[in-house]
């Protein structure tokens, strides 16, 4: 899973290279399939329950799961969600990151910190003794002390040989609730940060999940496992 995970976050990171004013968002995607598939490996994303592409392109008020498109061009100012999963020697990997699109407006960029930082938090409780609930419980915290709000429709997961395996890991609620963390599970944590109201509202595609109130969202997502010497960040760090 850690290889799977670092050919994840290596194709986001050319992906992230190449967005900038003016690309289409298919454009993106075709860079992501291709560097894929030049490494044997097979988008997670692609046919999933129906999925068209092997990225999530998120832009703005866009939450997740929005699908490329040349007819979406990115535009200076903009953020966006670059959503990636891989299959990989028979494991998957899931990464996510919010990027701007040239110079991004002091309340993007903070968005973007705050949410990146929710991530963080979220990851120091992934270890033994700990509880499912603490995960969410530093999401929330951390994101509705800097005034912003958490998606709850929407969630994290765990993952493994499929895309989403249980337990679901929500980025709310009191700490030291549900199942024990123990050493060889993997939780794709993935706060969803809103600048205005949490609700969500979806898209006539049935994927592309919006605020409802037209306000930022940013997205931010690693793969991380338990180990006895507490959390490892999949494709990422070291244990």
């Amino acid at each position: 899973m850690h290889r799977a995970n670092a050919l994840v976050h290596e194709t986001l990171a050319l992906v992230a290279e190449a967005a900038k004013p003016g690309v289409s968002t298919q454009d993106l995607d075709e860079i992501a399939e291709k560097h894929l598939r030049s490494r044997d490996a097979q988008p997670a994303f692609k046919g999933y329950r129906g999925y068209p592409a092997t990225l999530c392109t998120s832009i703005n008020d866009v939450i997740v799961h929005g699908i490329p498109s040349p007819k979406i061009r990115l535009a200076e100012g903009d953020i966006l969600s670059i959503d990636c999963g891989v299959v990989y020697e028979g494991f998957v990997g899931d990464a996510a990151v919010t990027i701007p699109i040239g110079k991004a407006a002091p309340e993007a960029e903070r968005l973007m910190r705050v949410t990146s930082e929710c991530l963080e938090r979220a990851v120091v409780m992934v270890r033994p003794g700990k509880r499912l609930s603490d995960v969410g419980y530093e999401v929330q915290r951390h994101a509705e002390a800097a005034g912003y709000s958490v998606v709850r429709e929407l969630c994290g997961h765990g993952i493994g040989r499929a895309m989403h395996e249980d337990p679901q890991v929500a980025n709310y609620g009191p700490p030291g609730r549900g199942p024990e963390l123990r050493p060889g599970l993997v939780l794709a944590i993935e706060p969803m940060v809103n600048v205005g109201s949490p609700e969500v509202g979806f898209d006539d595609d049935g994927w592309t999940a919006r605020t409802e109130d037209g306000k930022l969202s940013a997205h931010f997502e690693y793969s991380v496992a338990v180990t006895e010497n507490g959390p490892w960040v999949l494709g990422v760090g070291e244990v």
